[in-house]
């Protein structure tokens, strides 16, 4: 469903991405692990085609983005939905008109009939009534939900999700784990999550994936990281700040 070859990005001289390859099967969560700035939000921002590699290529369900004019890109990007870190909702606009934020730019439905559909959508996420509130009336828990329910509007093919539980408290971070396998499983979607939280990694994961200078270095299931013998992983997945792994202004 979703294949990166050999991507390069880099910015003012910084080469984040060095040759990046990854591939998701229709239907897998996706789960990408790595520290702050090693380049997750990048590596997302090329899959929705918001980013163009300096080299190599994207292909989404077989097709090469470099290769689509805008207008097919734009027909591209509405089978992508995504669940940004900060929900990013518009704070002028009410609960149900965030949700269907999309719908109103991308099809001829009534506000009546978007507001139905985002209704549905906040209920799938375990929120009732609360479609006429502003987003400042809301917990950070439920701007995430709200964006879920944005993100799933126009039923996309795949659903991307940068951070999901950043910020949250344990036992909200773990509703939104369990929504995300809601969506999988009700939605048949195929999912990419990037994330440093490895609860939630080996909760949602079919597949995890290590983002490390620029590469992916270790792939595998969750038992399968949860087990590996590699030094970095294992510094990483264990939180230990000493290890192959060195922090700016720490002396391992």
């Amino acid at each position: 469903m979703i294949e990166l070859k050999d991507i390069h990005k880099s910015f003012e001289g910084n080469h984040v991405l060095r040759g990046v390859s990854l591939y998701v099967e229709k239907g897998e969560s996706l789960v990408v692990i790595g520290g702050s700035g090693s380049g997750k939000s990048v590596l997302l921002k090329h899959i929705i085609g918001l980013l163009e590699p300096d080299r190599g290529s994207v292909l989404i369900d077989s097709t090469d983005l470099s290769e689509l004019d805008e207008d097919v890109l734009h027909e591209i990007r509405k089978k992508i939905g995504m669940l940004f870190q900060s929900a990013a909702l518009f704070d002028s606009m009410r609960v149900w008109q965030n949700v269907g934020f999309g719908l109103k730019r991308h099809t001829r439905m009534t506000e009546e009939e978007i507001r139905d559909i985002a209704v549905r959508k906040l209920g799938m996420v375990g929120l009732v009534g609360i479609e006429d509130l502003m987003p400042s009336e809301l917990s950070g828990g439920m701007r995430k939900r709200v964006g879920l329910a944005r993100a799933i509007a126009m039923e996309p093919e795949i659903l991307l999700y940068d951070e999901p539980t950043t910020g949250l408290d344990p036992i909200m971070a773990d509703a939104i784990n369990e929504l995300i396998i809601k969506m999988r499983e009700r939605l048949k979607v195929t999912s990419v999550t990037i994330t440093h939280d490895m609860k939630s990694a080996y909760k949602i994961a079919d597949t995890i994936a290590m983002l490390y200078n620029g590469v992916i270095i270790a792939r595998g299931s969750p038992a399968e990281i949860r087990n590996t013998s590699d030094p970095v992983v294992r510094q990483f997945i264990e939180g230990r700040a000493k290890g192959p792994i060195m922090l700016e202004g720490i002396n391992n």
